[in-house]
């Protein structure tokens, strides 16, 4: 539901009685560290996401072995906080890790690594290592088709992510034709009204984004929104995602206020549901920063970009690529103001 603080509040509970009945040794600690390093990687604060997570390994380790299927999990966990922390050869290391004890215990042909090889494409893709990122969700791909059948969800999962990766490439009609494969089989198999369809909408929105038809664009992003609301709610995360990309089309179409509006919404969202310090607050001042640019608000602009690059310090490495471009729109601004007086 993003009630992260709810969460948080009774997996505490959970291990604090853990502790006290079982002991600390015990696997169901482990379970209640594991739950709570998810929690903080849902809200973004990566550090603390570590910290239960490595604890989670430690006492899996100790009280399970290390050819335990649920450490595999953890390595996964790790991985892909790492990922998202933008360490991507720690996160490769982990997610090998886990392919090894993967085939080690459940052999080649599970679903699980199918799982694995949708992970280590997903670190290739955010490496811009698109060939190696597509090798491994076709990989990912027939071992689905063939352990799944064509009909099951996690199918349509990996057409999405080769639609994402023929985007990046600049191959929209590649593109367009997974993430219609995608939509077709969530249709069938998860109805019109399943969160991920609203996914679907919304990679359909980015192709014809960047395809520069932005009419189509908007009316997947609407039709998104419109399921999300339904399906979700209006206070959660991937509602303010939604809210950004309508933002993202209307800043391009040159119309700024609308942008605003909607990048505004993004933001009050964010804050509510992930907090001032995540990743995805920085975004969004950025974008502000952007628009108010465009706008010739420069003084505005600055603020914005201030404050994003204030968020990213405290949210991301100190060798985030992210800070570096945000420093130079910090820069850029200031000399622009001082130009002017």
């Amino acid at each position: 539901m993003g009630d992260y603080l709810k969460a948080l509040s009774y997996h505490e509970k959970t291990l604090e009685l853990d502790l006290k009945t079982l002991g600390p040794d015990h696997p169901d600690v482990a379970t209640t560290y594991n739950n709570l390093g998810s929690v903080y990687y849902q809200m973004g604060d990566y550090s603390k996401a570590l910290s239960y997570y490595e604890k989670t390994l430690e006492l899996q380790l100790k009280t399970l072995g290390p050819n335990h299927p649920s450490v595999a999990t953890i390595y996964i966990n790790l991985g892909l906080i790492y990922k998202n922390m933008g360490d991507y050869s720690k996160a490769l290391s982990y997610f090998e890790k886990t392919l090894a004890l993967q085939l080690k215990t459940l052999g080649p042909n599970h679903p699980s690594v199918a799982t694995t090889y949708i992970n280590l494409g997903s670190v290739y893709y955010q490496m811009d290592d698109y060939s190696k990122a597509l090798n491994y969700y076709e990989k990912t791909l027939a071992l689905d088709l063939k352990t799944l059948g064509p009909n099951h969800p996690s199918v349509a999962t990996t057409y999405n992510n080769l639609g994402n990766v023929y985007s990046k490439m600049g191959d929209y009609s590649k593109a367009l034709s997974y993430y219609e494969k995608t939509l077709e089989l969530d249709m069938k198999t998860l109805g019109p009204n399943h969160p991920s369809v609203a996914t679907t909408y919304n990679n359909l929105g980015n192709v014809y984004s960047n395809m520069g038809d932005y009419s189509k664009a908007l009316s997947c992003y609407e039709k998104t929104l419109e399921l999300e609301l339904k399906t979700l709610g209006p206070n959660h995360p991937s509602v303010a995602t939604t809210y950004n990309n309508l933002g993202n089309v209307y800043s391009n179409m040159g119309d700024y206020s609308k942008a605003l509006s909607y990048y505004e919404k993004t933001l009050e969202l964010d804050m509510k549901t992930l907090g001032p310090n995540h990743p995805s607050v920085a975004t969004t001042y950025n974008n502000l920063g952007n628009v108010y640019s465009n706008m010739g608000d420069y003084s505005k602009a600055l603020s914005c970009y201030q404050k994003a690059l204030e968020v990213m310090r405290k949210s991301l490495p100190a060798t985030h690529a992210s800070i570096n471009v945000c420093e130079r729109a910090v820069a850029d601004m200031s000399k622009k103001l001082m130009r002017l007086s």
